[in-house]
């Protein structure tokens, strides 16, 4: 009988060592469902410095996925992978700006597993975060655009075969999913919808309706809120706040609803001020924290809320009703912290511009050390604790960060969305609970490009204009509901030679009285009217950036902190933000340092064996 040598032993055990290391089979606690048939189910989930992922896909050919910036197929990082007569393949492939698909001669990603049967083809592999790549894409906490295809035949050798229609695009936060937390089916819940609401042929469109929370006199927390969204209306409905209204008012409120910021809404809808929950388009439900809820059936709590939806109706489409809304989902069992909100960033106004043609424009909202420093002095010393942030802009935005500033020295920041979708926003859950104290700072910072735009952008409530706003989800709950701010709008005025406006204001927008060439001109006129280059527009900008702000500090019940109205100067901060470095590592160099490890020692083992004689 022919005997092993020494160094197939050692080789053979090693092997065996690393895979018992590898542990148990992999699970993927995330999942997305990416095509309208139910045909393509992604899974996936973090391991250490890679991600791994499991495609499901109802075909027998092709499977094809990737990550790309736009969502379409230029300047894409893409793997395509199957089975072909039983045999495994999966290539790393990039495309260029032409959209031509090329083989990648660093393969990054790595086949873990491969399956097809009658109906299905299974493929499962890894791909480190950031590689040494410059084909890849870097996978961040940012919004990730997801491409997929497939198609019913094998990438043969003789050509690539076209996926047709079976392809698109998704966007999802691959490392900020939704937390998901198993909640008994026996929690009670109340459902907060429209009711048969004729939605405008027009833009935009906000409308509100009052409810009365049903839940009265005993303490339970709303645990977790999921988006009601009727079928079909999934780009109509772009947004939902829930507000909470004043205390006071009776339930002759809970009649009809009515479109919002009009001047014949009820005077009941002006009671309503602080947000205590925001959903955006593309979002899903949202969880609580174990050790966190949303408050209600007390006095403290909200009785009458204010349903806020925004329709985007840009196609203007006649004789659509909608019925979506919001379901919360609540449970008698009381949980440690009450959940606040605090809006921040810039207070939507026609102050907040963006001039024509910019490939890049910064605006800042500004939570000031001030506000922050009379509230949470007077309210919680010790600090709140935020653990959840949604960013919020429209469709000129690109970019959010939410930065935060203690004792004048900046710190991580707080959340970001470099790869932001105006039809995918949702709250993202921190990874750490991050404690703001009185005196910090907090800044929104939002990137914005009008290159495609030939007139002034202006901050204001439709999708075409813009917003830059942090909805914060914080414990313990304290009276402040907005931290906010406007920049000066004469300085802005005074950029373009505005000299002198028409006094005392009685129109709005205000009337410019001189230079002659702008006389008798709105402001908003005047803006247009100057001559915007983008040499002028980054000026301006700077400009816009050092400006004084006036501050918005808000309580519930329409109150005010003292500090509200005042002017306030921005802090100085180092612009643009330094992004922290990215350490990059290409698994193919990982799994060779491995191999060549294994090598090595392989090498040595034998050599020592070699000089203590042959095994007995």
């Amino acid at each position: 009988m022919r005997r092993l040598r020494p160094w197939a032993l050692v080789l053979g055990g090693l092997l065996c060592a690393a895979a018992a290391a590898a542990g148990p089979p992999r699970s993927y606690p995330h999942s997305a469902v990416l095509d309208g048939a139910a045909a393509y189910r992604l899974r996936w989930g973090r391991r250490g410095s890679a991600l791994a992922f499991r495609l499901e896909v109802r075909t027998r050919g092709y499977v094809g996925f990737g990550l790309s910036t736009s969502g379409g197929m230029a300047s894409a990082d893409i793997v395509v992978g199957g089975v072909e007569r039983g045999q495994p393949y999966l290539q790393d492939y990039f495309t260029d700006e032409n959209r031509v698909l090329k083989k990648d001669p660093q393969q990054d990603y790595h086949l873990e597993y491969a399956m097809e049967n009658s109906t299905h083809t299974i493929l499962a592999f890894s791909r480190e975060l950031h590689t040494c790549d410059t084909n890849d894409k870097s996978i961040t906490e940012s919004t990730v655009r997801v491409i997929w295809a497939y198609h019913h035949k094998d990438m043969g050798e003789a050509g690539q075969n076209y996926h047709g229609s079976n392809r698109g695009t998704k966007s999802l936060r691959l490392l900020n999913p939704e937390k998901e937390e198993v909640l008994s089916a026996s929690l009670p819940y109340f459902d907060l919808t429209n009711k048969d609401v004729p939605v405008p042929d027009k833009d935009t469109t906000y409308w509100c309706q009052m409810f009365k929370i049903p839940v009265q006199h005993e303490k339970h927390h709303v645990t977790k809120i999921e988006p009601l969204i009727q079928k079909g209306h999934e780009n109509l409905v772009h947004h939902i706040l829930l507000y909470q209204c004043s205390s006071n008012l009776n339930d002759s409120v809970l009649d009809y609803g009515h479109e919002c910021y009009h001047p014949n809404m009820p005077d009941s809808f002006l009671t309503c001020e602080t947000v205590i929950f925001a959903w955006a388009i593309g979002g899903e439900g949202f969880t609580y924290p174990p050790h966190v809820g949303l408050s209600i059936g007390t006095a403290a709590d909200p009785q009458f809320v204010l349903m806020e939806v925004h329709y985007d109706n840009p196609s203007y489409t006649e004789g659509l009703i909608d019925n979506s809304g919001l379901r919360l989902i609540y449970t008698p069992v009381i949980r440690k912290y009450d959940a606040g909100v605090i809006e921040a960033g810039l207070w939507v106004s026609l102050f907040h511009n963006i001039p024509p043609g910019m490939p890049e424009f910064v605006s800042e909202g500004h939570c000031t050390l001030e506000c922050l420093e009379e509230a949470l002095g007077a309210e919680r010393p010790a600090g709140i604790h935020v653990f959840a942030v949604l960013l919020h802009a429209h469709l000129a935005g690109r970019a959010i960060r939410m930065r935060h500033f203690h004792n004048g020295e900046e710190q991580k920041l707080l959340a970001y969305d470099d790869e932001f979708d105006f039809n995918f926003q949702e709250f993202q859950y921190l990874k750490e609970e991050r404690t703001i104290l009185p005196g910090d700072n907090l800044i929104t910072e939002c990137h914005y490009s009008t290159v495609d735009r030939s007139r002034m952008t202006w901050g204001g409530l439709s999708t075409r204009n813009e917003m830059c706003l942090s909805y914060l989800l914080y414990y313990p709950r304290i009276n402040l509901t907005r931290c906010a701010s406007i920049p000066d709008i004469m300085e802005q005025l005074q950029f373009i030679g505005v000299k002198e406006i028409y006094r005392p204001v009685r129109t709005w927008p205000f009337i410019i009285k001189s230079p002659k060439q702008y006389k008798n001109l709105s402001f908003m006129d005047a803006m247009n009217k100057f001559k915007w280059s983008r040499s002028e527009g980054l000026s301006y900008n700077e400009l816009v950036l050092k400006l004084p702000v006036n501050v918005r500090c808000s309580k519930t019940d329409n109150a005010e902190w003292s500090i509200q109205g005042m002017t306030a100067l921005p802090p100085e901060i180092e612009r643009p933000y330094k992004t922290e470095p990215v350490i990059c590592s290409s698994s193919s160099c990982l799994r060779c340092s491995l191999f060549l490890t294994l090598l090595f020692v392989v090498h040595v083992t034998a050599s020592t064996i070699g000089n203590i004689g042959p095994f007995v």
